[in-house]
């Protein structure tokens, strides 16, 4: 693995999870109170053995450089490796900012042949699963590909939202095509029972789904970037155009969990589905496999007289006499007495307040950190620093699907309340 570079896409604006994307770029997005998206693609990286890595992202980076300033320290004596966060810069060359995922990656060649390695690993900062990716670069490496594919069974409902590849028996990509409806939809369809899963899941998943994460040969990617300049999107252009060339696409089937989490909706339930008993599809901690983050040193949480049913409960958290039934709460979260909080999101706060800043500011007439008295909030998510003040009621009363309130702190995506970051929420106030 000491052969591969990965390079991880942070994607554009993040509109798709806006608000949550304000302040910061998509790959430094909050998950599961405790870790960032950008931890996802990074952990993996390092469990696998790949220790050379280049973050490229173009929006709201500060934060993004921080985290991963703050964790990744992998330049040791005994080591080479690096995370480095690269930020859309324009040059007399290249006068525009990223354009898609192929174009990233084209603007920023110069630097990546620099490195003296076989294989580039192309990966996405918005997606939460756990992959060996030494596996998948081994197979590229075996069957003497120019691409491989990281492909995952889905159905019929799910298959529409993807690129989706027809492959043989052996999981050579014969046909790629970008999200497909109807009968085009179903020409797609393959016996996916070859690639290991049982005929039952086979019958339910017959489509072959790109995850967005590719293995490029070192020739195959340049070749491609630089005779088709005005080709953007690896997905819609680069891996069309190589099959149409004759260039050897391989798939490999990944079957496990694994969620692109780039709306405000599958986020919202991609963290609450930590909280499910008696196993979550997903989970943080693995003996062999773990997600790493950075470490904080931060006090045990608190519970006071606090009633917690089938949550997660980050470090550093005070509760005091307050519900909490299936809800994620972040690093220095603090809930007062007789609030109640099912299905949320808390994010928590980047600092603490002491006793005396908490009652200066009550008594000021302003709002401390945290979830005040007596409030009630059901499926929202409170992003970090926000402050939430007494007898407040944030339930979607009106059953909102949509709706932009950035003078009163809250946006609504999919029915869910997003309270943004650093947002006060005065006494009384009902959503």
């Amino acid at each position: 693995m000491k052969r591969v570079l990965a390079i991880i896409l942070g994607g554009g604006k993040g509109s798709r999870l806006y608000p949550l994307t304000k302040m910061r770029a998509k790959p430094a997005v909050p998950l599961a109170g405790k870790y960032r998206l950008i931890d996802i693609p990074i952990s993996n990286c390092i469990n696998s053995g790949i220790k050379k890595m280049y973050v490229l992202t173009q929006f709201n980076s500060a934060s993004l450089n921080r985290h991963i300033g703050r964790t990744y320290n992998l330049n040791g004596p005994f080591g080479q490796g690096f995370v480095e966060v690269l930020a859309a810069q324009q040059t007399p060359d290249s006068p525009k900012w990223f354009e898609g995922t192929a174009d990233a990656v084209r603007k920023y060649q110069w630097l990546f042949q620099e490195w003296d390695v076989d294989e580039y690993l192309i990966l996405s900062g918005d997606q939460l699963y756990r992959m060996d990716y030494s596996l998948f670069v081994q197979h590229h490496r075996d069957n003497g590909a120019d691409l491989t594919v990281a492909a995952l069974p889905v159905d019929e409902a799910q298959a529409e939202g993807f690129g989706l590849m027809r492959t043989d028996d052996l999981g050579n990509i014969k046909e790629f095509s970008e999200k497909p409806t109807g009968e085009k939809l179903k020409a797609m369809a393959v016996d996916t029972s070859k690639f290991g899963l049982s005929k039952e899941s086979a019958a339910e998943k017959p489509y072959l789904a790109s995850m967005g994460i590719y293995v490029f040969s070192r020739n195959t990617l340049f070749d491609l970037l630089n005779k088709f300049p005005n080709y953007t999107d690896f997905g819609k252009d680069i891996i069309p155009e190589a099959l149409n060339r004759g260039d050897t696409l391989k798939s490999y089937v990944f079957d496990d969990y694994w969620e692109d989490i780039g709306t405000i909706g599958a986020f919202f339930e991609s963290n609450l589905a930590l909280t499910e008993q008696p196993k979550p599809p997903f989970s943080f901690y693995d003996e062999k496999f773990p997600i790493y983050t950075r470490p904080r040193f931060l006090p045990p949480s608190k519970l006071v007289d606090a009633q917690i049913t089938d949550s997660i409960v980050c470090e550093g958290t005070i509760l005091k006499s307050c519900s909490i039934l299936h809800c994620v709460l972040g690093v220095r979260s603090r809930i007062e007495s007789d609030s109640v909080l099912e299905d949320t999101l808390v994010m928590g706060a980047d600092f603490f307040e002491s006793p005396e800043e908490r009652f200066e500011l009550r008594k000021g007439g302003g709002t401390p950190l945290g979830v005040g008295e007596g409030t009630t909030v059901k499926r929202a998510i409170l992003d970090k620093n926000t402050r939430i003040g007494d007898n407040v009621v944030i339930i979607n009363k009106d059953r909102v699907e949509e709706a932009d309130k950035p003078e009163l702190g809250f946006y609504i995506r999919n029915g869910i309340v997003v309270v943004v970051k650093n947002a006060t929420i005065a006494n009384g106030t009902v959503i």
